[in-house]
């Protein structure tokens, strides 16, 4: 069996698009927009059907061959699985041993956790299209829930701490990072030019 013609047809846009604001009206990239890059990255499926190595403009990938595991982007791994073509198979760390044990690390201990990256966006993408996929799914939103509080509360904490050299938050992941883009951009603008001009500090 070969690639079928409709799955060719979609797969430049495998998770929901939205209108990019004007840069006049946004601080930073879009949660969607970050998804979006996320997809790009790979994951393990387990095929339900043949597949020649096909190219696309982002690379080639494949072989398919059931049930042989193979590693192609979630994009790819999303369309084939909403058309009941795949199972995707769950990174080690969307477990519920693997985020209990991150879990404890992140409220007993002062710094950041281990994620890969794009964790959180690509959780969303999986629980949301292969939740079917992965074992205890509820627990694991539990989990990433209470992981994400924990880590805003250490986000929150460490920006009190700025100052006008650098802002040291090791681990942080790329949605974490966006969020508190803005924030930091301006606070490191006013304290550089406090900096400049000492006077400002005592009303001169």
């Amino acid at each position: 069996m070969t690639w079928p013609n409709d799955l060719i047809s979609d797969v430049s846009s495998p998770v929901p698009q939205t209108m990019a604001l004007p840069l006049s009206l946004r601080n930073s990239v879009t949660p969607p927009e970050l998804e979006l890059i996320a997809s790009e990255e790979l994951v393990e499926i387990i095929p339900l059907i043949s597949m020649e190595r096909t190219a696309f403009i982002s690379g080639a990938y494949g072989p398919l061959r059931p049930p042989t595991k193979a590693k192609i982007p979630l994009w790819m791994a999303m369309n084939l699985k909403m058309k009941k073509k795949c199972h995707i198979v769950p990174p080690d760390w969307l477990s519920v041993d693997f985020l209990q044990e991150r879990l404890v690390q992140e409220t007993s201990h002062p710094e950041f956790s281990q994620f890969p990256f794009r964790f959180t966006e690509m959780a969303k993408l999986l629980l949301d299209v292969a939740s079917d996929d992965i074992q205890n799914s509820d627990k694991i939103r539990s989990l990433l829930k209470d992981i994400r509080e924990a880590r805003q509360a250490k986000s929150r904490e460490g920006l009190q701490k700025i100052d006008h050299s650098e802002l040291s938050l090791p681990n942080l992941c790329s949605m974490e990072i966006n969020e508190i883009r803005p924030f930091f951009v301006r606070a490191m603008g006013v304290l550089t030019q406090l900096t400049r001009d000492p006077a400002r500090q005592i009303g001169v």
